[in-house]
C-alpha cells in the first residue's frame, strides 16, 4: 500500500496522547520483547473482515461493534469475557431479524487497554499525578507510584488480549454460538426484563425456522454458519510502540499487517492529519476507523481518505461518527455528501456514546439513554436523507449487570448510579439496555428495507 512506509516512520511526526516514561531503555527492551512474540490474529483473518465489511460497504451487511470503553486488568476474568460476548450474539440475532441480512460482529475486545485523556495531569486536593490512561499505561488509583507510566504494562496487557482470543475463538467455533443455543444466550438479569421477554419470542421464532429447515436437510451438519460464528477484535491504535512492535510483515501478500487486532481505530483527538497515528495506519493493511467528530471538515476527511484508503478498497475504512444528539444533522450532512459525491467506497457507523457524556446530579459521569438512542435515529435519519447506507452502531457496553448509564426500560437514575458503578473510564451501557437499543436500532432497519423494497417495486412496475 505504501512503498515509503516503514512501522517506525511515525517516530518522525508530533505524536499526541503519548505517555511519557521515565526509563526510556526500559520502554526498548519491552518492545523488542513484543516484537519476539507470536501474533494475536493473522493476516487472512484481517483480510476476511475486510471482505465482510466491504460487504458493509455495498448495502449488503450491517456492523455490530462494542465492548468495554477501557479493558481491566484487575477485573480480567472469563466469565465477564462470555458476558459481553453473549450479548453482542444476542444483539447480532435481533439486527439480523430486522436488517434480513448478515451482522458482522466486531468486539471491542482483546487489546482496548490506552484511553486518550482530556488533559496530561489530573489534580485532587494539593495533589496533581499523571491522568489514567488506561492499564496498558499506568493504574487507576490516586498515587504517585500507580500512576507512573509502566513499559511492563505492555507485555501484562499482550497475554491478556492473548487469553481473550483464546476463549473468545473457543465461543465462536466450539458450539456456544450454536443458534440451537439461542435461548441459553439470555442472562439472569435480562431474562426478568421486557427486553427478555422480546428477546425469548425472538429465539421461539428461531426455533421453528430452524425445526422448518432440518426438515429440508439444512442442519449444523450440513452448514457450519448454524453452529459457529466469526467475531473480530478491535481497539484504537492510541499507544504507537505497542502497535509498532505487533507490526508484522504477512507471509502471503508480503503487506504489513498490525497483528494485535483485527481492525484499527484513529481517535478524534489523534486523527491529525500530518501526525503519527495517521502515518503509522496509513502502511497496516488492516481494516481501519476514523472517528468523526463535529470538529472534522469535510476537506479533511477527504484528506484522510486518500492517505489511508488511496486506492478506494472496499471494506478498508469504516467511518465512525460520534457527534453527540442535536449535534448530527449540522455536522454529518456535509460528510456524507461529500464522500458519496467523490465515489469512495466507506462503511458509515454511528458511536452515540462519546459525544453523549455528562455529569449526572450526583457527581457521576454518565450517558442518558435517551441521548443515545436520539443520536442512533439522527443518524439513520440523515444516512437516509443522503442516500447512504447506514451500516453500523460502535457502542461501550458489557455483559454485567451495572448502572452507569441513565434511562432506558430499567429507568436508572442519577440517584442508582451509584449502587453498581463499576467502570474506571466511561460510562457503558448494561446488556439490558444494549438489547433494547439492539431492538429499537431493528426496527429502523426493517423500515429502511420495506421502504426500499417498495421503491425497488414502483421502479419496475414504471418500467
Amino acid at each position: 500500500m505504501a512503498m515509503d512506509w516503514t512501522p517506525a516512520g511515525w517516530r518522525q511526526k508530533p505524536a499526541e496522547q503519548m505517555p511519557v516514561y521515565e526509563d526510556p531503555e526500559a520502554v526498548t527492551a519491552a518492545e523488542a520483547t513484543l516484537s519476539r512474540y507470536p501474533p494475536l490474529v493473522f493476516a487472512g483473518e484481517a483480510r476476511s473482515l475486510r471482505a465482510a465489511l466491504g460487504k458493509v460497504a455495498a448495502g449488503e451487511a450491517f456492523l455490530v461493534q462494542g465492548g468495554d470503553c477501557a479493558e481491566s486488568f484487575a477485573e480480567f476474568h472469563p466469565d465477564k469475557i462470555r458476558d459481553t460476548f453473549r450479548v453482542l450474539l444476542q444483539m447480532a440475532v435481533v439486527l439480523t431479524f430486522g436488517a434480513a441480512m448478515p451482522v458482522v460482529k466486531v468486539g471491542r475486545m482483546a487489546g482496548q487497554f490506552a484511553k486518550p485523556r482530556s488533559a496530561p495531569m489530573e489534580q485532587i486536593g494539593d495533589v496533581e499525578l499523571p491522568s489514567y490512561r488506561g492499564d496498558i499505561i499506568n493504574g487507576f488509583e490516586f498515587d504517585a507510584e500507580t500512576r507512573r507510566p509502566d513499559p511492563q504494562r505492555l507485555l501484562q496487557a499482550y497475554n491478556q488480549a492473548a487469553a481473550t482470543l483464546n476463549l473468545l475463538r473457543a465461543f465462536a467455533q466450539g458450539g456456544y454460538a450454536d443458534l440451537h443455543q439461542v435461548h441459553r444466550w439470555t442472562l439472569g438479569f435480562v431474562a426478568r426484563s421486557r427486553q427478555g421477554e422480546r428477546y425469548e419470542d425472538l429465539a421461539s421464532r428461531i426455533d421453528e425456522t430452524l425445526q422448518f429447515m432440518a426438515a429440508c436437510g439444512i442442519t449444523a451438519a450440513t452448514t457450519p454458519q448454524i453452529r459457529e460464528t466469526e467475531v473480530y477484535t478491535s481497539h484504537e491504535a492510541l499507544l504507537l510502540p505497542y502497535e509498532e512492535a505487533l507490526t508484522r510483515v504477512d507471509s502471503t501478500s508480503g503487506d504489513w499487517y498490525d497483528v494485535s487486532a483485527h481492525m484499527l481505530w484513529i481517535g478524534d483527538r489523534t486523527r491529525q492529519i500530518d501526525g503519527a497515528h495517521v502515518e503509522f495506519l496509513r502502511g497496516v493493511r488492516n481494516p481501519i476507523g476514523i472517528k468523526c467528530g463535529p470538529s472534522l471538515s469535510a476537506d479533511d476527511l477527504m484528506r484522510l481518505i486518500d492517505i489511508l484508503s488511496p486506492d478506494n478498497e472496499p471494506g478498508r475504512l469504516t467511518l465512525i461518527s460520534r457527534m453527540g444528539a442535536g449535534k448530527v444533522d449540522p455536522h454529518l450532512p456535509p460528510l456524507m455528501a461529500r464522500v458519496k459525491a467523490e465515489g469512495r467506497s466507506v462503511v458509515w457507523s454511528c458511536d452515540p456514546m462519546h459525544g453523549n457524556t455528562v455529569k449526572s446530579s450526583t457527581g457521576f459521569k454518565t450517558r442518558p439513554f435517551d441521548r443515545i438512542l436520539a443520536e442512533v435515529r439522527e443518524f439513520f435519519a440523515v444516512a437516509h436523507a443522503e442516500g447512504v447506507h447506514p451500516g453500523g452502531v460502535h457502542f461501550e457496553l458489557t455483559g454485567e449487570d451495572v448502572t452507569e448509564c441513565t434511562g432506558g426500560a430499567q429507568q436508572i437514575t442519577d440517584e442508582a448510579l451509584s449502587s453498581r458503578y463499576h467502570t474506571a473510564c466511561d460510562p457503558r451501557l448494561n446488556a439490558n439496555q444494549a438489547l433494547e437499543l439492539a431492538f429499537l436500532i431493528a426496527e429502523k432497519l426493517k423500515e429502511e428495507r420495506l421502504e426500499s423494497d417498495r421503491a425497488r417495486r414502483s421502479a419496475a412496475a414504471a418500467e
